[in-house]
């Protein structure tokens, strides 16, 4: 799997532009490129616009489980494209699309999605859901390990009782060199593997680095058991990726 698989949606202030602009080119007919990305762990790789706007035959299953799970009043954050929520709408849900990008937001009305809210997640408080979908590493907006907790925590202040946080992430361990016992050579300058920097560029235009977080299962279940939170593991992907549902503690 590559890093870019999980980076899709979920957008930083100062990329949201990148994203927006290659999306609303699709959508009205002018796409000529794809949005190329830029890693401390990776070399350079891209992002196949086209794959922004899938349809649910097109997900992989760790994104149709989470799918299938989604219930009630649903807010789909980093929505991009919309394609999450505008399948969850088709299927009658009350499903809402947030994402911090206007020409994201715009393309997602243009799609027909009838609820969407341009904001940064962590600066939205308006309403209370029963799902939250975080998908293709939604929890990459917390940056760092150490902001997982606050981040956590606001997700959780959004729930109505019973609801649910549906989030995917990969343990990407198998980025580092392995040696022959089966372990893997991971530098120890004191910061988590996950933590990732990345930037994007698109018809040249380029953001500025932002920061990014690939957690595995074991750290996001710690994180949220300080955090009033029990977290299950719903599926394994092919990929190092996983499918968790988070639930407030009774």
């Amino acid at each position: 799997m590559q890093l870019k698989s999980h980076l899709c949606r979920n957008k930083t202030p100062n990329m949201a532009d990148v994203f927006g602009m290659a999306l609303m080119d699709y959508q009205k007919g002018r796409y000529t490129e794809d949005i190329k990305t830029y890693s401390s762990l990776d070399e350079e790789d891209v992002i196949p616009v086209p794959y922004l706007f899938r349809t649910f035959d097109e997900m992989p299953k760790i994104e149709q489980k989470a799918l299938q799970l989604a219930r009630g009043k649903v807010l789909d954050i980093g929505a991009g494209a919309g394609s999450h929520a505008l399948y969850l709408q088709k299927k009658g849900l009350d499903a809402t699309a947030l994402d911090n990008s206007e020409g994201c937001i715009k393309v997602c009305r243009e799609r027909g999605i009838e609820s969407s809210i341009l904001s940064d997640i962590l600066a939205y408080s308006g309403e209370k859901y029963d799902t939250l979908l975080l998908l293709m590493n939604g929890i990459g907006l917390a940056g760092k390990l150490n902001n997982l907790s606050q981040f956590l925590q606001h997700l959780a202040s959004l729930l109505r009782p019973n609801g649910q946080i549906l989030m995917d992430s990969s343990d990407i361990v198998y980025m580092f060199d392995q040696d022959e016992d089966g372990g893997y050579w991971i530098p120890n300058d004191g910061t988590y593997y996950g933590e990732v920097t990345f930037e994007m560029e698109y018809k040249g235009h380029k953001s500025a680095p932002f920061d990014w977080v690939y957690v595995d299962f074991n750290t996001l279940q710690n994180a949220c058991e300080s955090n009033g939170l029990d977290c299950e593991l719903v599926t394994s992907g092919e990929h190092y990726d996983y499918l968790a549902k988070l639930t407030l503690k009774e």
